[in-house]
């Protein structure tokens, strides 16, 4: 049986970025990698399938409380489908609910944590989610926040992004390995080659490259312009949509940034999403990894 390393992030941060460049790298091909075979490559544990599996019969329409306490097996799922460690994408809030975990401890060897400002976490969550600018300004700033249930895929406790960051980044005895989607964009090859060291895989500077390419954004919306993929919302056009940095500043009021940054000051500070005199900024950290 393996462990997991969680591919962890708040709901529109970069995992999907994240999860193609892995599977990129590991691959090692002269093409890119098809985005509708990620989910073969990593897990994603709110697929309804694997609730199903472990349930026995069709979970559809249970009650959150009845999912979650499948959740434990369904880790377990994960980890006997190989040896070694096994990749899973994760949106969850690390924490206990009903004295269950969301994240099973010891069935965990490690996570990776992709953060991003929430000021573009709301633009990006209202478009994927169908919600206007508002309501995902407040959604993402609701500590009970879960995603309702539909299609494949089963509800997740988010919780509020501050408490989210939080959840993972302070989490006692969890090795962990952090970075932000705004330096992914700005050192893709260094951010990237932290990633895999961290990973522990072989490093080979032009398996790094190509990965890099065919993980680009402009890479994954062709594959979803041609092909489509499972992973897009039902209420969205497409789910690469600009894939830029600082569109908050064009499609965000002065009161919704003013909320986002009174509501989320002191982590967005801790990330270096603030700048001295506290407006919005990308700057070094106050704490990088280790």
């Amino acid at each position: 049986m393996g462990q997991i390393i969680w591919l962890a992030s708040y709901p529109k941060s970069g995992n999907t970025w994240l999860r193609a460049f892995l599977a990129n790298y590991r691959a090692g091909g002269s093409e890119p990698v098809e985005i509708n075979r990620l989910p073969e490559l990593s897990f994603s544990d709110s697929r309804v399938r694997y609730f199903d599996q472990v349930a026995g019969r069709p979970t559809a329409g249970l009650p959150f409380a009845e999912i979650h306490r499948l959740r434990p097996a369904v880790h377990r799922l994960f980890a006997q489908a190989r040896d070694g460690t096994v990749l899973v994408k994760t949106h969850c809030a690390l924490s206990r609910i009903d004295d269950i975990p969301t994240i099973t401890p010891e069935l965990t060897a490690a996570a990776l944590y992709v953060a991003r400002t929430p000021l573009d976490v709301a633009v990006s969550f209202a478009h994927h989610f169908g919600l206007s600018m508002a309501s995902a300004v407040q959604a993402i700033s609701f500590p009970q926040l879960k995603s309702a249930p539909q299609g494949d895929t089963v509800a997740q406790p988010f919780s509020d992004w501050s408490s989210h960051v939080l959840s993972w980044l302070d989490a006692p005895g969890l090795k962990l390995h952090w970075l932000r989607y705004e330096d992914l964009h700005r050192a893709p090859a260094r951010v990237f080659k932290g990633v895999i060291a961290f990973l522990g895989w072989p490093f080979e500077a032009e398996r790094l490259r190509n990965a890099i390419r065919q993980s680009d954004f402009r890479t994954l919306a062709a594959q979803e312009a041609k092909a489509g993929f499972v992973e897009a919302s039902r209420k969205a056009e497409r789910f690469f949509r600009r894939g830029q940095i600082g569109s908050w500043r064009s499609e965000l009021t002065a009161d919704q940034v003013a909320f986002l940054t009174d509501r989320h000051r002191g982590v967005m500070t801790r990330l270096g999403y603030l700048g001295p005199d506290g407006k919005p900024a990308v700057r070094e950290p106050e704490r990088a990894n280790g």
